[in-house]
């Protein structure tokens, strides 16, 4: 394990104001004996999760009705990964929109010390109730905002 690749991808990750940590399952590796590309958007999914846990967006939700959805994903593979290994996923809102973000994830190999994916998703603000898209409520960009400037303050990193 290279040093100079471990400390690139700690620095990496600092950018994203959630990450999260998880070990690689035996289950979740195909045929081809590494990680099945839908495992990747499971994890993108477990980030995006937890950073609108951050923002309480259930509970923001269950008040308004408005709340997030998923328009697109794509993801780019870098590297191939395999049981045993832990990654550290992250999770941040790279572009901001009237009624839309975008959310980079990144997924860091612990063995290999090494970017294994990237990934983005196009979230829509999605009203519930009328079943419509409808702009991003000020509140919930506040929020949004205020987590994203609190990127190198404090250590981020929560196991599932």
């Amino acid at each position: 394990m290279n040093n100079m690749d471990a400390k690139c991808a700690e620095n990496f990750l600092k950018q994203y104001p959630v990450i999260i940590e998880t070990p690689v399952a035996w289950g979740e590796m195909d045929a081809f004996g590494h990680l099945n590309n839908t495992v990747y958007f499971r994890y993108f999914e477990s980030a995006r999760m937890a950073y609108f846990d951050r923002l309480n967006v259930l509970e923001y939700m269950e008040a308004t009705g408005v709340g997030p959805i998923l328009a697109s994903t794509s993801s780019k593979f870098r590297i191939p990964l395999t049981y045993p290994d832990t990654v550290n996923v992250g999770a941040r809102i790279a572009h901001i929109e009237s009624d839309r973000f975008t959310m980079e994830y990144c997924v860091v190999s612990r063995q290999h010390q090494k970017i294994a994916a990237e990934g983005s998703g196009v979230i829509v603000s999605f009203d519930y109730k009328e079943k419509k898209k409808t702009p991003i409520p000020a509140e919930m960009k506040k929020r949004i905002e205020e987590l994203e400037s609190s990127c190198q303050k404090h250590d981020r990193v929560e196991s599932v």
